[in-house]
């Protein structure tokens, strides 16, 4: 594995090539950034990936439509339950389930939970990765709060293989209400204190102010989804533009900023988990009696066909691609459209012609999880 740190001279004298990663902190996990840098300026990024390639969608041939679901949470290990529901809802839509509308509010409430422990971990990285060391303290805080809901419905918090197909794999308890209640009240006075702590702070705003600055256009033909693109200007979510299980019952804003730079991606992810609460909020006061899952049968053979199942990710736009042969136990062919990839391929277009420190912001405000990216 390469060290940190690397340099190696090139033809151009001002020129040189610096190895960021594969184990560089800043690079939030097994990703490895090639630079070639003129003096402190990076002219030219070339993200290096497959560290940690697993084959995961070569398993999911080999494997039952059930003995896949664990597999799905170990892709984005931030935030593991939109991997467990795109998946489920694909295997669904192939088999014709309907899901007991008790199990559809569960799985919003699950979801939108996830973001924010995602959003929470970006927070405290993001701080972290720019110095400030205080706020990754509380991002980790409040974010253990929420894991511990998540815990408490699903038995674990990291890969809780928790949406099942039919539904979900346990119902939640009263008590479990009343404690996510009682976080989604204390959460907001949290939030407070983040945006004091770095709106006034001078030094975080020049480091991130007119930094890896991407337009609408540009971000669009990128491919790029999620905040990223949101912090672009262009207001496209999928839980508005195509709503899945019962998004289109909730009232919620799409996030949007202008600037497209490092400071508007932060800032849309810090107004996303207030939106996220007030979907968790509506969700528990809509919550029905009823079934936590269908009846489905133990061992699944959809009929012969594909389906292109989609959610929206703390990262993006999340697909799976799934085509049954209509014989066989488990997937003939599965495809998944991972969002880290897709915003990780944009980064060498607006990340280049920043200094080395703007880069490491730049890279932070992409969010990205490898695990996701490698497959």
């Amino acid at each position: 594995m390469e060290s940190a740190i690397r340099v190696v001279k090139t033809e151009r004298p001002n020129e040189m090539i610096l190895n960021m990663g594969p184990q560089h902190p800043s690079t939030h996990g097994v990703c490895r950034l090639l630079l070639k840098v003129d003096g402190e300026k990076a002219v030219k990024i070339e993200p290096v990936i497959g560290y940690l390639h697993r084959g995961v969608e070569k398993i999911a041939e080999n494997r039952e439509y059930f003995q896949f679901i664990p597999h799905t949470d170990r892709m984005d290990y931030v935030a593991a339950l939109p991997h467990n529901l795109a998946y489920a809802m694909a295997v669904e839509e192939l088999m014709g389930i309907e899901v007991p509308e008790r199990a559809e509010y569960i799985r919003v409430i699950m979801q939108e939970l996830q973001r924010l422990a995602s959003h929470l971990l970006f927070v405290a990285t993001f701080g972290a990765d720019l110095g400030a060391w205080t706020v990754l303290m509380y991002g980790f805080r409040e974010r253990e709060r929420v894991l511990d809901l998540i815990e408490m419905a699903s038995g674990a918090r990291l890969t809780p293989s928790y949406i099942w197909i039919g539904g979900v794999r346990r119902d939640i308890s009263k008590a479990f209400v009343e404690r996510c209640r009682e976080t989604m009240k204390i959460l907001p006075k949290y939030f407070e204190d983040y945006e004091r702590y770095f709106y006034k702070n001078e030094i975080f705003l020049k480091r991130c102010e007119g930094v890896g600055i991407l337009n609408a256009k540009d971000a669009i033909n990128l491919g790029v989804t999620g905040p990223i693109l949101r912090a672009s200007g262009v207001p496209y979510d999928i839980r508005r533009i195509d709503p899945y299980s019962i998004y289109d019952r909730f009232d919620f804003e799409i996030i949007t900023e202008k600037e497209g730079d490092t400071l508007a991606r932060f800032k849309v992810r810090m107004n996303e988990m207030k939106e996220s609460i007030k979907i968790v909020n509506q969700a528990l006061d809509g919550l029905p009696e009823g079934e936590f899952r269908a009846k489905v049968p133990k061992i699944l053979k959809p009929p012969a066909g594909e389906v292109y199942s989609r959610v929206e990710s703390p990262r993006g736009e999340l697909g799976y691609y799934l085509v049954s042969d209509g014989a066989s136990k488990g997937p003939y062919r599965l495809k998944i459209r991972s969002p880290a990839f897709c915003n990780l391929s944009a980064f060498s277009y607006f990340g280049e012609g920043d200094i080395i420190p703007d880069v490491i912001a730049n890279f932070a405000s992409i969010d990205i999880v490898m695990g996701e990216v490698d497959r």
